[in-house]
């Protein structure tokens, strides 16, 4: 559906900066942009994996809004774009978007970029497309580089369903306890990671998850570009042996068979059950776990009955 600016909205006088960028030694001029919020897709590592239209953005903008501006500078300078930059990032409040609205409303076209890839993937930026979509703003998605499904392309596993869960808790046992409560998902799981949490995260998921496929891609399109395939497991020992890496993660699991399936399930269920047996009786603790997981109260009663003559 095709948006239209409300009439608060002005259209702009021809820009008085040059909007122009260099790509393969000869220079181009960028189209004019209606006013609105561009949400533009920039490299994940090689300057090169940028389209000619994600540049003319960038020229033709009116400010650069960007996560880093260090890092966006970069780029801007590799193609000749002098678009001003302004940060915009998480920990930018309520009224920058309202200011960033206002100039949108008042006639310009602001370009919306991440440190890396396609932005809103694990980054502020829905906050703005919001706030734009709330004031009927235009909102133009400018596609490029992903990281997420870089990795996917080149990992080996199914890529028919997948499932971006971002980053998990940092902390061991809240990690674990998302690890189960994803496990069942049907289709390849996608994480991000820091490179000096990767080594217990890994373990982590070898423990929850069992012997999944797994990769670990590592630098995506840059000079040290990595993909380690393996068993949860046998990655986990890897790089426990090795410590953790440098650069950018991107970690994919993926689904388990269905034996694995089931005694991933049976393993959640344990787990809460003999958490509540600590405090609650038989009775209570099976009621509780199969209100919970939605399981047949006769099945969270013979597990939990097991469980506790095992314990006497």
């Amino acid at each position: 559906m095709t948006q239209r600016i409300d009439n608060r909205t002005k259209r702009r006088e021809a820009p008085v900066r040059a909007a122009t960028f260099t790509a393969f030694g000869l220079a181009a001029e960028a189209e004019p942009l209606p006013p609105g919020l561009y949400v533009v897709a920039t490299p994940i590592g090689n300057l090169r994996d940028v389209s000619f239209r994600a540049l003319s953005v960038l020229a033709a903008a009116d400010a650069v809004l960007a996560e880093d501006t260090r890092v966006t500078k970069t780029l801007l300078a590799h193609y000749g774009i002098t678009t001003p930059l302004v940060a915009y990032h998480e920990h930018s409040n309520e009224a920058v978007r309202e200011r960033m609205v206002h100039r949108i409303r008042e006639g310009q076209a602001l370009a919306l970029v991440s440190d890396a890839g396609t932005p809103l993937v694990s980054d502020p930026g829905y906050k703005l497309v919001q706030a734009a979509i709330e004031e009927g703003l235009p909102v133009t998605p400018i596609p490029g580089p992903s990281a997420v499904l870089t990795a996917l392309v080149v990992s080996g596993l199914p890529t028919d369903r997948f499932f971006f869960e971002g980053f998990l808790p940092p902390k061991s046992a809240a990690r674990r306890t998302r690890l189960a409560e994803i496990a069942g998902i049907p289709g390849t799981l996608m994480l991000f990671e820091g490179p000096h949490r990767l080594p217990e995260m890994l373990a982590d998921a070898a423990a929850v998850l069992g012997e999944r496929q797994a990769v670990v891609a590592r630098e995506l399109t840059k000079m040290f570009e990595t993909i380690r395939r393996g068993t949860l497991p046998e990655l986990a020992e890897i790089f426990a042996q090795e410590g953790p890496p440098k650069g950018e993660i991107v970690v994919l699991i993926g689904e388990a068979s269905k034996d694995m399936q089931a005694a991933e399930v049976d393993a959640v269920i344990d787990d809460k059950l003999e958490a509540a047996l600590k405090n609650h009786s038989i009775k209570d603790a099976a009621a509780l776990v199969a209100a919970e997981l939605n399981i047949p109260k006769r099945d969270a009663y013979a597990r939990a009955l097991t469980l506790a003559r095992k314990d006497s």
